[in-house]
């Protein structure tokens, strides 16, 4: 099986667009993650991010194995603490929020969880994770202890990117946070898909299918959904439509 890694960088270099979904433990019950990861499985989306900001969940194993064995889109880990790694999935972005000047969030956490998640066998994505203001305060710049970059610096955006691949990091991943306010500006996007060659994923206030599609053509390789879909599950109907007119057309 093609790892994620070189399937994303296949996607890229193939102009291929991807959605992925946000499923954060703590908001569902048996019943509603059911019937999401049912609605993801019948739409084919691309990925499944699971985590949050901050996950209590001791379930996730068992909610992994339930989701894998609905759909087949890779299970992905988006850890919001030390201790969120689940064996049962297959990969994990590995984040260093370096928009951030937390040490902790930039190596210290990686120092503590690197034995587990070596042991653990998922697949690490080495993510350069950038959290931009989106008009409001977010769980993650909160659990962090971090600003965001202001949304009007772009050229901050653009050199903390680029700093990012020149030191290694696999992905970029430009982040609104959870329940922003707004989305990412695409005007940032733009500038930084232009300066950067590896995969860009955007997330965060996206929640309607015109603004996700706004998003790609600005540059997003990978979109990442999660408090829209939770409001209206039907909305990832609408917004795989995108992304398959999207990959149609090339």
């Amino acid at each position: 099986m093609k790892s994620i890694a070189n399937t994303l960088y296949d996607n890229k270099r193939n102009g291929k667009k991807s959605l992925a979904l946000l499923i954060d433990p703590d908001k569902h019950s048996p019943g509603s993650l059911e019937e999401i990861v049912c609605l993801a499985a019948e739409v084919k989306v691309d990925f499944i991010f699971f985590g949050g900001s901050f996950v209590q969940s001791e379930m996730a194993n068992e909610f992994v194995s339930n989701i894998k064995e609905m759909l087949q889109a890779p299970v992905i880990i988006f850890p919001g603490n030390q201790m969120s790694v689940c064996e049962q999935a297959d990969g994990i972005l590995y984040l260093s929020l370096i928009s951030g000047r937390n040490s902790e969030f930039l190596i210290g956490r990686h120092v503590i969880t690197a034995p587990l998640i070596k042991r653990s066998g998922l697949e690490v994505l080495p993510t350069g994770y950038m959290l931009i203001d989106s008009g409001a305060p977010t769980a993650v710049e909160y659990m962090s202890n971090t600003s965001p970059i202001p949304r009007h610096q772009h050229d901050i955006a653009v050199a903390t990117a680029m700093a990012g691949e020149m030191l290694g990091l696999k992905l970029l991943y430009l982040e609104g946070g959870s329940g922003a306010k707004h989305p990412v500006p695409l005007e940032m996007i733009k500038k930084v898909a232009k300066n950067v060659s590896i995969p860009l994923i955007v997330g965060g206030g996206i929640n309607t299918a015109d603004m996700l599609d706004e998003v790609f053509i600005s540059g997003a390789d990978l979109v990442v959904v999660g408090n829209a879909i939770e409001k209206n599950p039907s909305l990832i109907l609408d917004m795989m439509l995108v992304v398959n007119a999207r990959n149609f057309a090339l």
